[in-house]
């Protein structure tokens, strides 16, 4: 039978005793101070058990394991602060039965286990192999002292050895706890062997890695002490000899020396380099260091390129590179005059606003070559981190300078020609806002000071030439304030044919290897290219179908050798360039009730935007569709108010608009539509409906309406009027208020087209409907009757309210 006894407990954090093992402990929460006081009471004995949560100061019956150590105390010293350092050996195992909290320490009743032990072949092959395992366990493990392997090699009890070894072993106190609560001497054997089996696993694995630094650090060494010894024979053959190698960091001071830095330069490379001297060239820092150096020297500081503008030169290279756009010429030559002039470059940065493919990049260019400058494109579409443009600090892995600052490196000249491109299509995200740290480079008051990241000096961009590109004017407010915008509107049919004969055709022949006799293209061919292929305000698709073209008939004179030249011909040019794309003249045949052409503006360019409207019985609903947001939504309300309130001198009786639904569609659904322009179109178009008197084909309008019937200005006038010039349109209604634009529209687009200025809705009736409007007689009879039907219907609950447009 197990004996029972009662003793003090002293919970134990991070240790577990094993019987016969002698054990330090130091003692400081009040109640185990109390229980070692107890133990005079129990001849000496305390059972120690281990904690399961360390961080519990007081602990509980469910916080302590229930298997522990019966231990005897060797010696007890009270320290001066309070704790007790105490000295015990473990006897025997024994299990918690019941723990009493006493007040002011704890007590336990216990079942001391009667010691096991077997002795068979088996075991005793058990215990040789223990032995020896932990013979190899301590070689690997240095904290264990060596004199353990003889106490434990004297063991010949099987349970006391694996306790011996137990104590000894670097193990969670799980698995220590684990080996306490077993009673079979084999089973705490088996156990303690595979404990040694993982933790010699984990030693040798370490011992590898650590002899694995040990040989880096050492081959670092090695190559820091020969390099070292490389370096002073340098010197001495540099000092001694005629033309010995000189070290590299000399040679970086030497070309800093030809740089002409600025002083804050100046001291801070000065520093760099007695840093770089310092280091070990192994070193990750060095390697950063030389980077930065690197980038100094390659940088052109004050290296000012020979600037000679001749405006003469200037306009014949525009006009050589560029086929129409007098406008943006003249605004060009102007600034480059100011330029000579002033023989500085202060003033506004250009910003060159338009469709794709109408010149932007190219007269950029050709900037650049007028003035002598090196051309350096910077394409900005799509950044989105800050860093893009200012650099990224020196302790980022990897930092490199901005994009300006690279490009200053490219251009290997302090006044080069920046083209800025795409500047609108920059974004923003949780990295930070480049737009915004583009206002210090493009600003020529703060320019002369710009300091990148990386650099952390101030480079002077002053005498850089910037022009920035862009498709539309959806930029920041601040970064619209430092540039001058010069919109380029689409080309005109007439400047594309000649762009073609002048630009296109050359470059394409070229490319294709086609000789001038062997390939031509009549005028005819082209016009067809413009009209029935593209749909564009730039050239960039009718280089595309040109070239298209010349593909087919690089083939035909390949694979015929009856056929030496191709003519292409607008009879023929259906067989090289497919079937038509584009519809090219008047959208309808014919006069058409409740439908108006409009005008739009787009980032590409003009377009025509045709605009229906039907009517179905009902109970006066306005129902509209065709993608269309807000703002034009409004226009629709207030072109109907409009009709309502001047219905009967339009012609329309005021019933109509309680019997009668309306629907409302912009084509093409897909693509989003908004703003007012588009007023005075759905104006005549629900008039149109409502009066059965059809809008003539050959007209286009655009302008915003108001509830008094006033036509109001809008924008993008010239893409507009070309858009109806491609359209085959005639006559264009605009209001007044853009008379004054059409200062800016190219002749031929005035000779070709009716520019009809209007300023009131009525004068819009009057140019676009094809029959004169009657007014009708309305009595205050027919207004009471009217009233009335609208009671009764108000009476019998439908909801229907002809005052209200719904908009669905």
């Amino acid at each position: 039978m197990p004996e029972t006894k009662t003793l003090p407990v002293l919970p134990l954090r991070d240790i577990v005793v094993f019987p016969d093992m002698v054990a330090p402990l130091f003692v400081g929460r009040d109640k185990s101070v109390r229980a070692l006081e107890m133990v005079e009471e129990n001849e000496n004995e305390i059972m120690l058990v281990a904690q399961k949560d360390a961080s519990v100061d007081e602990p509980g019956e469910n916080d302590v394991y229930t298997v522990g150590t019966v231990a005897t105390i060797l010696q007890l010293l009270k320290l001066p602060d309070g704790t007790v350092k105490v000295l015990v050996e473990g006897r025997g195992r024994a299990a918690l039965t019941q723990l009493h909290d006493r007040g002011d320490y704890f007590e336990a009743d216990l079942e001391v286990a009667d010691p096991a032990e077997t002795s068979d072949e088996d075991i005793e092959a058990l215990v040789r192999a223990v032995v020896e395992q932990f013979e190899h366990y301590v070689k690997l493990n240095r904290k264990i002292p060596p004199e353990s392997v003889s106490t434990i090699s004297q063991t010949s009890e099987p349970g006391r050895l694996a306790d011996a070894v137990a104590s000894q072993l670097s193990v969670k106190l799980a698995d220590k706890q684990e080996l306490l609560e077993l009673t079979d001497p084999r089973e705490r054997l088996e156990k303690v062997f595979a404990l040694m089996e993982g933790e010699m696993g984990m030693l040798q694995m370490e011992r590898k890695i650590k002899n694995r630094v040990k040989r880096q650090m050492e081959k670092t060494q090695r190559e820091y002490y020969l390099n070292e010894q490389m370096k002073a024979i340098q010197r001495e053959l540099g000092e001694q000899g005629e033309g010995g190698e000189r070290d590299e960091i000399s040679e970086l001071e030497e070309k800093l020396a030809e740089k002409k830095l600025p002083e804050e330069a100046r001291t801070k490379v000065d520093a760099e380099i007695k840093k770089l001297r310092q280091m070990s060239p192994m070193s990750a820092e060095s390697t950063v260091v030389r980077n930065y150096l690197d980038w100094i020297v390659s940088l052109p500081w004050g290296e000012r390129k020979e600037i000679e503008i001749d405006l003469d030169k200037a306009q014949k290279q525009l006009d050589d590179d560029h086929y129409g756009l007098e406008k943006v010429k003249e605004r060009i030559i102007e600034y480059l005059a100011v330029q000579k002039r002033t023989e500085q470059l202060r003033g506004p940065i250009l910003c060159l606003v338009g469709p794709p493919g109408v010149g932007k990049t190219s007269l950029g260019r050709s900037i650049a070559e007028a003035t002598g400058r090196d051309f350096v494109r910077v394409s900005l579409g799509g950044v989105r981190d800050e860093a893009e443009i200012r650099g990224h600090r020196r302790t980022y892995i990897g930092s490199m300078p901005g994009r300006v600052i690279q490009s200053m490196k490219k251009a290997s000249s302090g006044n080069p020609f920046f083209l800025l491109d795409e500047v609108d299509k920059m974004g923003m995200d949780f990295r930070g806002d480049p737009a915004s740290a583009l206002l210090e480079v493009l600003d020529p008051e703060q320019n002369a000071n710009f300091n990148d990241h990386y650099l952390e000096l101030d480079y002077d961009l002053s005498d850089v030439m910037f022009v920035t590109t862009a498709n539309s004017l959806n930029m920041p407010q601040p970064l619209l304030d430092r540039m001058e915008i010069i919109r380029i509107a689409g080309y005109t049919e007439d400047e594309k044919l000649e762009i073609a004969k002048r630009h296109l055709l050359p470059k394409i022949r070229e490319n294709h290897g086609l000789k001038e006799d062997e390939w031509m293209v009549t005028d005819g061919a082209i016009i067809d290219l413009v009209r029935y292929y593209t749909r564009e305000a730039g050239v960039r698709n009718l280089e595309r179908e040109i070239a298209r073209l010349a593909r087919k008939s690089v083939r035909e004179i390949a694979q015929d050798e009856a056929v030496n030249a191709v003519t292409i011909t607008p009879e023929n040019l259906s067989d090289y360039a497919g079937v038509r794309k584009f519809r090219y003249g008047l959208a309808d045949e014919t006069d058409q009730i409740g439908a108006v052409t409009g005008l739009a503006w787009t980032e590409t360019g003009g377009d025509l935007l045709p605009v229906e409207a039907v009517s179905m019985p009902g109970r006066g609903a306005m129902k509209v569709t065709g993608n269309l947001r807000d703002v034009m939504k409004e226009s629709i309300q207030a072109a109907s108010s409009l009709v309502r309130s001047r219905a009967v001198t339009l012609g329309i009786k005021p019933t109509v608009f309680n019997t009668t639904d309306i629907h409302v569609h912009v084509p093409e659904g897909a693509t989003p539509k908004d703003g007012p322009s588009a007023g005075i179109a759905m104006t005549t178009a629900i008039v149109s409906l409502l009066t059965g008197n059809p809008v003539s084909r050959e007209v286009a309008m655009t302008g915003e309406v108001t509830l008094r019937g006033r036509v109001l200005p809008i924008g993008g006038l010239k893409e507009k009027l070309l858009a109806a010039l491609r359209g085959g349109i005639r006559t264009v209604l605009i209001p007044q208020d853009n008379e004054k634009d059409l200062v800016d529209i190219p002749d031929n687009v005035k000779n070709e087209l009716s520019i009809v200025p209007v300023s009131d809705i009525n004068e819009v009736f009057a140019r676009a409907l094809t029959r004169p409007l009657k007014p009708i007689s309305w009595s205050e009879e027919d207004e009471a009757a009217l009233h009335a039907s609208l009671a009764g219907r108000t009476g019998e609950g439908s909801g229907a309210d002809g005052d209200v447009i719904r908009t669905n």
